[in-house]
């Protein structure tokens, strides 16, 4: 993977993704900026959109997205080729929509088609793969659309599919999100999810925010000082947050 350059102190990230990705970056500007650090996050948005619609999407150069920019909508809609072009970005992350993360065979070629055609018109942006995470436990999506017993199950599929693309694309990161989910619930946490899929609005959203910021930038996260949540989380929550990013992210440096 990519060596990191801790001492950079602004990046700008461009997510092609879907409400996962959306909350991913709901929290990652402000746990810069809290750092010190100015990371202006920019997502591609449409709800549960597949790499396969991606790649429609490049290929029609519609203004298909809904331009979110540091985790709010800017009501802007863009195409793919717009938003590569807006500037030189730094990190761009691509994902799967995460009722077929677990399906290598729904990746391609549509992933490797999309990283081709952003080292195309953004040669020097670096390539982040986002890891998406398994469903809750007790929902019905984890049992009856995925057909799966237990969550463990789901969440080993999707790491050894996303390990693959990144792989396969040469991806300079890989963003271990939903293993920080799982080590969280194993580190007592009772939920990361809202509604059985999504991230919770509290503290799954700033364990997403707490991985991106830790792989992407290369700086520590158990000092961080953001604590501006849209759900309370509880400091032995927050503690266990950062000790899990930290302990995950170590395996991806």
């Amino acid at each position: 993977m990519q060596k990191i350059d801790k001492e950079k102190k602004s990046m700008d990230i461009l997510s092609i993704g879907n409400s996962f990705s959306q909350d991913a970056q709901r929290y990652l500007n402000k746990i810069a900026a809290a750092d010190g650090v100015t990371l202006t996050t920019y997502n591609l948005y449409i709800g549960g959109c597949t790499l396969y619609k991606h790649f429609k999407n490049m290929l029609s150069e519609q203004k298909a997205y809904a331009l979110e920019m540091n985790g709010t909508n800017t009501r802007f809609y863009v195409s793919l080729k717009e938003a590569l072009l807006n500037r030189e970005w730094d990190v761009i992350t691509v994902q799967q929509a995460s009722h077929l993360s677990t399906d290598y065979d729904t990746y391609q070629p549509y992933l490797d088609e999309l990283v081709a055609y952003i080292r195309k018109y953004v040669p020097k942006a670096k390539i982040a793969v986002h890891q998406t995470w398994a469903y809750e436990q007790e929902s019905r999506r984890l049992h009856e659309v995925m057909n799966y017993g237990d969550y463990k199950e789901m969440l080993c599929d999707v790491v050894a599919s996303y390990q693959k693309a990144a792989e396969q694309v040469k991806a300079d990161y890989l963003i271990p999100s939903g293993e920080v989910f799982g080590a969280m619930l194993e580190n007592g946490v009772e939920r990361v999810h809202r509604d059985g899929f999504h991230a919770s609005r509290g503290l799954g959203r700033y364990a997403l925010g707490l991985v991106w910021y830790r792989i992407l930038t290369g700086r520590d996260i158990l000092e961080n000082t953001f604590a501006e949540f849209d759900e309370e989380i509880s400091q032995k929550e927050q503690a266990i947050a950062k000790k899990c990013v930290q302990e995950i992210a170590e395996k991806y440096r």
